[in-house]
């Protein structure tokens, strides 16, 4: 690296997956099918609810800063959602309106974490996780993960990792890029746990609404005092307007809107109005009908790996990854996507984007489009493992 460039960009890492993406873009301009099961965002288009409620802001001219923690309407509509869906009161003066998910994580953990602290993670995770943390001078500290706990953390793994410049605890439930769920129990003992060690914990529920069959918990139902991060881009089909939200413990309040006046001043304005949208039943109506394509889709896409000799230990229960183990077929997974795209076209994500622990034995693949399109991914899969 040039030495004009900070030192500490040396430890963060990029997404593998992007050299996949940019290479699946230059396939399609000479005029090759790619099937894309690489990237987390689904072919759905943002609700129309939801489109209407942020052109209707952007046609009065109105569009100035809104106060740096978020329209104090938004900030409501979310505390009455928490009350509504998980039977939880949550002040809306608790809730902050970010960009993305990504400005919920960097505001939670520039609030919370100081240079040389550790933040303990699964391994596997979703990669920005630890760029996150490295950013701010903390240690992110993976800790290897297997189906036995669905890969999650679990409270006796906490307790045992736990030591002396261990500042916090970060679970997402459902997972990137397993698509597996902490139970209620396994959330409470986690919580309690890290509460019980004087940490900080961190839950990633930006994948909330977006499960199959199960019962999925906020870790607000165990505590007040965690930092919640969520997000309309997943489950609400946002992802362009950048909008999430941050629930923060009361003593952290005025760190928060501090950070947030200087890090982003405000999230966008028009993808706040469009969002106040999104808790509408009619919106919610819409989002319900997608949940249900997703689950049929997931098990779609589960069948055919599982028939085509991919190792999935756990059945994913919510977001919409599959993470199958390819060891039968391959000991570089990375090679093996790069290869699978070179010669069929189709694009999913190693396994060595979201940490080492059997990394190169592991895929994603997310079914983030039509099941006609999975198939004849399919296809091309079966053909491509049986030329090897």
């Amino acid at each position: 690296m040039s030495s004009k460039i900070a030192k500490r960009m040396q430890d963060i890492s990029s997404f593998y997956v992007m050299a996949l993406l940019n290479r699946a873009k230059q396939l399609e301009s000479l005029g090759r099918d790619v099937i894309h099961m690489e990237i987390g965002e689904p072919d759905f288009p943002t609700p129309p609810t939801i489109i209407a409620a942020g052109i209707n802001l952007l046609q009065t001219g109105d569009v100035k800063y809104t106060p740096a923690a978020g329209l104090p309407e938004l900030r409501q509509k979310i505390a009455c959602f928490y009350q509504s869906q998980y039977a939880v009161d949550v002040a809306a003066e608790r809730i902050f309106i970010t960009p993305g998910a990504s400005g919920a994580f960097l505001l939670a953990l520039g609030i919370s974490l100081n240079p040389g602290e550790e933040l303990l993670m699964a391994d596997p995770c979703y990669p920005c996780n630890s760029n996150f943390a490295s950013l701010y001078g903390a240690i992110a500290r993976s800790l290897p993960v297997d189906a036995d706990s669905a890969y999650q953390l679990t409270a006796a793994q906490i307790k045992h990792h736990w030591r002396g410049n261990s500042k916090g605890v970060l679970i997402a439930s459902p997972s990137n890029p397993t698509g597996t769920l902490v139970s209620p129990e396994a959330l409470q003992a986690v919580v309690q746990t890290t509460n019980a060690l004087g940490g900080c914990f961190y839950s990633d529920e930006i994948y909330h609404g977006l499960v199959y069959g199960q019962t999925v918990a906020t870790a607000l139902q165990y505590s007040d005092d965690v930092f919640v991060i969520n997000s309309f881009s997943k489950y609400f089909g946002m992802t362009g307007w950048r909008i999430g939200w941050l629930v923060v413990p009361e003593e952290f309040v005025e760190a928060a809107e501090k950070l947030a006046q200087n890090i982003f001043i405000a999230t966008s304005t028009h993808s706040q109005y469009a969002a106040l949208a999104a808790f509408d039943p009619e919106t919610l109506a819409e989002l319900e009908c997608r949940r249900a394509e997703l689950a049929a889709r997931r098990d779609f896409l589960y069948a055919q790996l599982l028939r085509l000799g991919f190792t999935i230990p756990v059945k994913p229960e919510g977001a919409f990854y599959i993470y199958a183990d390819c060891s039968r077929f391959t000991d570089d997974s990375y090679q093996f996507a790069l290869d699978f795209l070179e010669q069929e076209a189709v694009a999913i994500t190693p396994g060595k984007d979201f940490g080492s622990h059997h990394a190169h034995h592991n895929l994603r693949f997310a079914y983030t489009t039509t099941v006609d399109k999975m198939a004849v991914a399919m296809q091309r899969l079966e053909r491509f493992i049986n030329k090897g």
